[in-house]
C-alpha cells in the first residue's frame, strides 16, 4: 500500500526553481493516481523513487495536512505550473525539447505552438504505437529516438499510470542528461485538443469537477467512484 504521509512531495511552485540540473526525473501525483497505485505495485514504486513528486491536486495538498505527513505542500502544483516552468527557463537560454507520446497530429500542433510560444529552442517529438503495452522492438524504438536527440528536456506523456512506469522502467537505457517530466493531459492542453478549465475553476480546486462536466462518459468514473475511495484510502492510512 502507497503511505501518501510517507511521500517526499514539493512544496510550493516557488521549490521548482530549487531542483537541480542533470537527469532528474519529475512525476506528479493526485487522487486517482493514488488509488491506482494502491493496487499497482509498479506504480507506486515509480512514483516512490522518481526523484521529485509534485501535488497536482488540491485534494493532495489537503490531505497531507489532515495526515500530518512528512510532506506539507503549501499549494497545488499542477503539471501544467511544471511544464510552463520548465518550458520558459529552456527558452531563455535555448536547446532542444522532445515530446515523447500521443498522436502525431497532436504533436504537430505542439511543434507549430511551441515555434510561436518558445522560438529560442528545436522541438522534436516521437510517437509510439497505440497499444496497450509497447513490444521490445518498440521500447528500442523510442529509447534510440530519445538518446539519438538528446535533449535538454524531455517530456513524457502516455496518459498515468503507462508514462511513469514506462519511464521508471527505463531509465537506465535513457542516456540523457536533462529534466524529465510526466504530465500526460498536458500535451493535449498545450496542443489545444483538449480545454482546461478556467483560472476560477482552478482557483476554488473545482478543475476536477470542470472536466467531469466536459467530458462526463471518459471522466465518471475517476471521480464519481475515485473520490470517495480516495476519502476511503486515506481513512485507512490514517487510522
Amino acid at each position: 500500500m502507497l503511505r501518501l504521509s510517507d511521500l517526499g512531495i514539493l512544496e510550493s511552485k516557488e521549490a521548482l526553481k530549487a531542483i537541480p540540473e542533470g537527469k532528474v526525473l519529475i512525476n506528479t501525483i493526485n487522487a486517482h493516481s493514488f488509488n491506482v497505485a494502491q493496487k499497482d505495485e509498479l506504480f507506486a514504486e515509480a512514483l516512490t523513487n522518481g526523484d521529485y513528486l509534485i501535488p497536482d491536486g488540491a485534494s493532495i495538498v489537503m490531505a497531507l495536512r489532515w495526515l500530518k505527513g512528512k510532506s506539507r505542500p503549501k499549494e497545488r502544483v499542477a503539471g501544467w505550473d511544471l511544464f510552463d516552468f520548465e518550458m520558459k527557463k529552456l527558452n531563455r537560454k535555448g536547446g532542444k525539447c522532445f515530446f515523447m507520446g500521443s498522436s502525431e497530429n497532436v504533436l504537430e500542433l505542439i511543434r507549430e505552438q511551441a515555434a510561436i510560444d518558445y522560438p529560442n529552442m528545436v522541438v522534436e517529438t516521437y510517437s509510439p504505437p497505440y497499444k496497450p503495452v509497447f513490444s521490445d522492438q518498440d521500447n528500442a524504438a523510442i529509447i534510440k529516438a530519445i538518446n539519438e536527440a538528446n535533449p535538454d528536456l524531455l517530456w513524457i506523456g502516455m496518459t498515468a499510470p503507462k508514462q511513469e512506469k514506462w519511464t521508471y522502467t527505463h531509465w537506465k537505457e535513457l542516456n540523457i542528461h536533462c529534466h524529465v517530466g510526466t504530465i500526460g493531459a498536458v500535451f493535449d492542453f498545450y496542443a489545444g485538443t483538449a480545454k482546461r478549465a478556467p483560472r476560477w475553476w482552478q482557483r476554488i480546486s473545482m478543475e476536477w469537477f470542470y472536466r467531469l462536466l466536459i467530458e462526463p462518459r471518459r471522466m465518471w468514473r475517476r471521480y464519481i467512484i475515485g473520490n470517495p475511495l480516495f476519502l476511503w484510502n486515506l481513512h485507512k492510512e490514517k487510522g
